[in-house]
């Protein structure tokens, strides 16, 4: 068939089917003309089509919003520009004043969830429901306490299995030890615990350990020591850094003599070996008579006067407390068991360890290590019961005081800005410049010049102190917070709380300036990019205002007399047109165009 009479039927049925005109498909009363365009065939079983019978809150709320015909329109232009020279994230006085007013108020709201009764009929299955209705009842009493009155806490254990391991360890010991952190022993310690102790068993003792003691002097150990005896609370002081650190020796000593004594013995028929023995025998209950001695004096502070002694005790003579400070009936007979709850991060691993002389327990960094409790003969007659580390429920002003404070793991925090101001509120600016042998911004003209270095400050200088750098050229300052967050929580910047009977001033001194910044030295370009931080002084301002620049007409080609320029304003240019390599060379082409950018370079200069 030629071209003219070449079938369209496929150009119609195109257009039947892409036509713009759909009008044709429907009748004057809008009916359709056939029933096939109805889709209820191939069309109707390719649509997604699902019977709903139960949905979740989240589901349920969004299609009863779409069948309302409620729309949900994102919110834009709520931008919120925070200025990174300023105290992000920190109270002021007034604020911090209205926020220890609620803590006041709301303190006896502060509970751990309690076990509830049973009795030997009791089955498990009853008793595993109450325990899931109390504490549920005990976690909304939480979120009420906040959502009413706003009041921020600790973000507490919330799973039942770690509160049920608190609960076996206090219905099995004899003596629950809290193990607090010696800069800030109120933040760790929980007085509901100590109520909850006596309610299972009035025979039960409460002890404070002061573990880190080693970061306090004798004179803030003795403050701790008063400020617990006013309030009838028995607290010792321990370090499990420095006996972890002197017992690989002591334990060498102590395993030499036990093999000197076996050998002594297999020979004990010579009768000048046997002499020996009783010569070493005298000698060690000599010492044991001076030891018990010296633990009687400590006793007597401690146990019979109700008086807290300031002493750091070693691993001995804490051994020899925990034998003594129980005098009741025991929960097994014969047995004293000492049960060490408290905060993850405190030390309760570490101290086991160091009275264990050997590593019993895994040691972490992170908080939260520890995941079932578990017993250690520390003697015959000592039993230690190890408990999981519990975040309980505590009053805090912002979460950056608990960062810095290792109950929320550092390397997993969001935003570094403000532990990093409130630790630069903590440590005066010129100890921060000794530590980490940096010098930071001075105040500006106009702000007050005794304030505290900002976050971006301290950032800034320590990641070009140490060459923490970006791909862009820029300090990495959520990298160096890390580094200054752990020294923070290690002690190698250390800040140690007050007593609520002590001044912060007189309970914490601190040292004088070590390093002496000379006006008269050099600074390196990339300390004093660090130091002036983006920031134009009004030094600057008076230097670029009144700096003298040349001025004059420009013009292209050779300066001379044949460029039409009069010769009162040639001056100003006889500099920038001298050669002196262009002299020397005859053949030189001297009408050559020199380039404007190096005819007026010294413009460019700033």
């Amino acid at each position: 068939m030629n071209k003219k009479g070449k079938s369209n039927l496929g150009r119609s049925l195109i257009k039947d089917r892409f036509a713009s005109g759909s009008n044709k498909k429907y009748v004057a009363n809008k009916s359709m003309l056939h029933t096939t365009e109805i889709q209820d065939g191939y069309d109707w079983g390719r649509l997604n089509l699902q019977s709903v019978t139960e949905e979740s809150s989240f589901q349920e709320f969004l299609s009863t919003a779409e069948l309302a015909g409620t729309e949900f329109l994102a919110e834009k232009l709520n931008i919120k520009f925070v200025n990174p020279l300023s105290n992000v994230g920190l109270l002021s006085k007034e604020e911090s004043e209205k926020v220890q007013k609620d803590h006041d108020k709301f303190k006896e709201f502060l509970k751990i969830p309690r076990r509830p009764a049973w009795t030997t009929e009791t089955s498990p299955q009853e008793l595993d429901q109450n325990e899931k209705e109390h504490f549920l009842e005990w976690r909304r009493g939480l979120a009420m306490l906040q959502e009413d009155h706003g009041i921020l806490l600790t973000p507490y254990e919330k799973n039942l299995e770690f509160w049920r391991q608190l609960w076996r360890v206090v219905e099995r010991s004899d003596v629950v030890v809290q193990i607090v952190d010696a800069r800030n022993p109120l933040l760790f310690r929980c007085e509901d615990l100590e109520k909850y102790v006596k309610e299972v068993s009035k025979t039960k003792l409460n002890l404070i350990l002061i573990n880190k003691a080693d970061f306090l002097t004798e004179k803030q150990r003795q403050a701790w020591a008063d400020y617990f005896t006013s309030i009838q609370v028995k607290v010792v002081f321990f370090s499990a850094v420095l006996e972890t650190d002197k017992n690989p020796i002591e334990v060498e000593k102590e395993c030499n003599l036990n093999i000197n004594d076996a050998e002594e013995i297999k020979t004990s028929k010579d009768s000048t070996k046997m002499e020996n023995i009783k010569e070493e025998i005298d000698n060690l209950e000599l010492n044991v008579e001076n030891t018990a001695n010296k633990l009687d004096e400590i006793l007597s502070k401690i146990g019979v006067k109700d008086v807290n002694s300031s002493t750091l005790l070693t691993r001995e003579e804490l051994i020899q407390f925990f034998k003594t400070i129980h005098s009741g009936p025991k929960v097994t007979e014969g047995i004293t068991t000492i049960g060490l709850v408290g905060y993850p991060n405190v030390g309760k691993s570490s101290t086991i360890n160091a009275l264990m002389t050997e590593k019993k327990v895994s040691v972490s960094a992170t908080p939260g290590k520890t995941k079932h409790f578990q017993t250690l003969y520390l003697d015959k007659d000592i039993l230690l019961c190890d408990c999981p580390g519990l975040v309980m429920p505590s009053f805090v002003f912002t979460k950056a005081e608990m960062i810095i404070n290792g109950i929320l793991p550092i390397d997993q925090m969001r935003d570094h800005v403000p532990p990093v101001n409130l630790v630069a509120n903590l440590i005066p600016r010129h100890v921060i410049e000794d530590k980490y042998g940096i010098m930071l911004p001075k105040p500006m003209e106009g702000e007050d010049p005794d304030r505290c270095p900002f976050a971006e400050e301290v950032l800034n200088a320590y990641g070009y102190n140490r060459g923490f750098m970006t791909s862009n050229g820029q300090p990495d300052n959520p990298r160096s917070a890390r580094y200054v967050l752990k020294d923070y929580m290690n002690g190698k910047l250390l800040y140690c709380h007050a007593p609520p009977n002590v001044s912060q001033e007189e309970y914490h001194t601190w040292p004088e300036r070590q390093k002496v910044i000379s006006t008269n030295t050099m600074i390196p370009p990339r300390t004093a990019r660090a130091i002036k931080a983006n920031r134009v002084s009004s030094a600057d301002i008076d230097k670029v205002f009144f700096q003298n620049n040349n001025q004059g007409i420009h013009s292209k080609g050779i300066i001379g007399k044949s460029s039409g320029i009069p010769e009162n304003l040639k001056s100003g240019q006889n500099g920038l047109s001298e050669k002196p390599w262009k002299k020397m060379n005859k053949h030189a082409n001297k009408n050559k165009k020199e380039k404007l950018r190096r005819v007026y370079a010294h413009l460019d200069q700033h």
